[in-house]
């Protein structure tokens, strides 16, 4: 019941205090930036700093490759939960999915697990680095906000909290008003944790909704998946059905065609959750440590496992019988690879149609892109060093706070 004490917080602005405003946006191209007719999209991700959480966008370029474009204050703070097992600094929010953008209603909204609210920004119509506050902050609905999960058509938006006032809430989304709570949404995952959270175990990680968005669904890092049943008037139900499975469910994805999740899971590789049986199976990915992002290529038809602690991505294919093998497996030396999107790119004056992997290479402090030509044959595309920039802005950034990654095809 302590949860539904934050719902008052909905009606009003997010209060951050702080000695001084940051600046509200940041250039990182002092070389001259890149030109906004020529950009087919746009890729994000945020500094998450405790300081004052920004998010920066590089323009995608017809060729597929990134250029730093503008940092954009979010009105908010990041935050880092806390890590007992000493493996690493990386993954600050122990998710993925803590950007998220429509493209259908040009869109991109972010977390701030710091002062525990979302921030929306309108995409702009002909450049889509850059970016426009829609509104002020808004309450998460609880504490330590982490993931994301945004309808087909853009109108509603629901997230996940992992703090010590856990669970979910949801808001209808439009141009003029950003977002607005939607009643009995607020529902809680029960979790006993804190805030900042200890984890990664026994946090949430990933919040979708199911094709139909008949339900929505969080990964739990405790060998499970957390449903609700999402009624008529977008509504919630009171309680949520649990299918288990895994060891640490982390990201998840759904399989085409199929009523069926994969779930990265630094437990043991992958899990796929038969969602008609409420089942699941587990695959091991030999030499895995964190296998905790995920992305789905339709260019190969295959999903990619991210995992940071060896640097490596692990191409797998699933069956349509909901087997999986490993396909190939990528080293990507010190990137350190955490957030990961994909985008596909169709420049039709040129006859160019190919499949981007967008990569947050912590641990490097950059980006890296690869290329997504078929089954088994990503390779790395490009570079991008975001500290340089970063420093010459004089914008705050630390590796160990880094989070998100999503991405915009506007052209």
């Amino acid at each position: 019941m302590k949860y539904l004490t934050l719902l008052p917080l909905f009606l009003g602005l997010a209060s951050i205090a702080m000695s001084s405003a940051p600046p509200a946006r940041v250039s990182l191209c002092s070389g001259g930036c890149p030109s906004a007719a020529a950009a087919v999209g746009a890729a994000y991700f945020m500094t998450n700093e405790p300081s004052g959480n920004y998010m920066v966008s590089a323009t995608i370029e017809p060729d597929g490759t990134l250029a730093p474009y503008e940092a954009v204050y979010t009105e908010g703070t990041g935050a880092h939960g806390v890590r007992p097992d000493a493996i690493g600094p990386l993954d600050a929010l122990f998710s993925q999915g803590s950007i998220g953008v429509s493209a259908a209603q040009r869109f991109v909204a972010n977390v701030n697990a710091g002062s525990n609210t979302i921030t929306v920004f309108a995409i702009n119509t002909t450049n889509p680095a850059q970016l426009s506050l829609i509104g002020r902050p808004i309450s998460s609905g609880g504490e330590f906000p982490t993931s994301f999960a945004i309808n087909k058509v853009g109108n509603r938006l629901c997230v996940v909290n992992g703090g010590k006032i856990n669970g979910v809430s949801c808001y209808t989304f439009a141009a003029s008003a950003g977002l607005t709570p939607l009643i009995n949404t607020i529902r809680s995952l029960n979790l006993n944790q804190t805030t900042p959270p200890t984890g990664p175990a026994n946090t949430p990680s990933q919040i979708i909704f199911s094709p139909d968005e008949k339900q929505l669904i969080v990964s739990v890092k405790s060998g499970y998946l957390a449903v609700w049943d999402i009624n008529t008037d977008g509504s919630l139900s009171t309680n949520f059905q649990t299918v288990t499975g895994g060891v640490l469910p982390f990201s998840l994805l759904y399989v085409p065609q199929k009523n069926a999740i994969i779930a990265s899971d630094p437990g043991v590789g992958y899990d796929i959750f038969n969602m008609d049986t409420n089942t699941a199976v587990s695959f091991p990915i030999p030499g895995q440590t964190l296998t905790c992002w995920s992305v789905f290529s339709k260019e190969s038809g295959n999903f990619y496992m991210v995992d940071v602690g060896v640097s490596t991505i692990t191409e797998v294919e699933v069956t349509n019988s909901l087997g999986s093998t490993i396909v190939k497996q990528y080293n990507l030396g010190n990137d350190g690879p955490i957030d990961t999107a994909v985008a596909t790119i169709n420049n039709k004056e040129s006859s160019f149609i190919s499949s981007f992997m967008y990569s947050l290479a912590a641990n490097a402090t950059g980006l890296t892109v690869l290329s997504v030509n078929g089954p088994g044959q990503a390779k790395i595309y490009q570079r991008v060093d975001i500290s340089g920039p970063a420093r010459a802005a004089n914008l705050m950034l630390d590796a160990s706070n880094l989070q998100g990654m999503a991405t915009f095809i506007g052209k």
